[in-house]
């Protein structure tokens, strides 16, 4: 079954640098566009997540397309520069994917400061000094790019029990449509994407640690088409978000969610109904799958 509408060489020629590209949309992102024929970038924080999902991704690519990865926190806004400096001298980027994010479920009263950073460094932080640092240059170079950031619906809604997460993705939609009018006349798109549940394995287990919160944004069971998102579906946005099919559009925050966030809250407002000990436990489960993940890193 055709997965694409697109032609096969559909990305031949673009760069694209993906944050968070080692894991997860971002991955499947990247395998998206190297087998269109892109040049992409990924960058993360751990080397070896990054060298081995290049070492798989390069299997796939097609038309001239390619893949480097490059270690970066995106928090540290020195670090991006840097990187970005490097991919420039190789040739200009022609394409940003704000990809990388950071979210946890919790009662608001129990976010410390440390925890709230966490999330604002990487969504919000990440996003605008990546952003900044390609348009710079954009700009300087008289050159068009494309900004496509992942948020979420709860932008226009809020959303309970995810507090620094909605707080910071909402900093990237007020950041998309003021660029979008400000960079409009140098030919740089700015646009972004709210996917509804796309499922993957890191961010669910983290937002559905236990079978009571499989609830809102977490279950398809309100979703109008009756079924999780697939993957090829919102490769395609991307796709067309970064190609040259749509030099008009800017400024937009596309939902992609089988309708979601209009029938139902797409949000985690049901979470209400856990107890203190269901709480308990959520967190137990996230903290000992970090724990684990920690030491396979350490071992590694």
């Amino acid at each position: 079954m055709q997965t694409t509408p697109f032609r096969p060489d559909a990305l031949a020629g673009k760069r694209i640098l993906i944050t968070g590209g080692g894991t997860g949309l971002g991955k499947e992102l990247a395998r998206a566009f190297v087998s269109q024929g892109a040049s992409v970038h990924i960058c993360g924080r751990r080397e070896a997540v990054l060298a081995a999902t290049v070492e798989e991704l390069r299997a796939s690519a097609a038309h001239g397309g390619a893949i480097e990865h490059h270690v970066c926190d995106i928090r540290e806004a020195d670090q991006i520069e840097a990187m970005v400096e490097r991919i420039w001298q190789g040739g200009p980027l022609t394409g940003l994917v704000n990809n990388a994010a950071a979210n946890f479920i919790s009662p608001s009263i129990d976010i410390s400061p440390r925890g709230f950073a966490a999330v604002r460094s990487t969504v919000m932080d990440g996003a605008l000094y990546t952003t900044l640092a390609c348009g710079r240059r954009w700009i300087a170079q008289g050159l068009p790019g494309s900004v496509v950031s992942m948020l979420v619906t709860w932008v226009w809604t809020g959303s309970a029990y995810v507090l620094p997460s909605v707080m910071s993705k909402t900093a990237v939609h007020a950041m998309t449509m003021s660029l979008a009018v400000e960079w409009g006349r140098h030919n740089i798109r700015v646009n972004a994407v709210a996917p509804g549940p796309f499922p993957t394995e890191s961010a669910w287990e983290k937002l559905a640690p236990i079978p009571k919160a499989n609830v809102g944004a977490a279950s398809s069971d309100e979703v109008p088409m009756g079924r999780f998102g697939r993957m090829p579906e919102l490769c395609n946005l991307l796709t067309f978000l970064q190609s040259d099919g749509c030099e008009y559009l800017t400024g937009q925050n596309i939902a992609i969610d089988g309708g979601h966030h209009l029938a139902a809250p797409s949000t985690f407002a049901a979470l209400g109904r856990l107890t203190p000990d269901d709480w308990a436990e959520a967190k137990a489960t996230v903290r000992a799958k970090a724990e684990k993940e920690k030491t396979q890193r350490s071992v590694g």
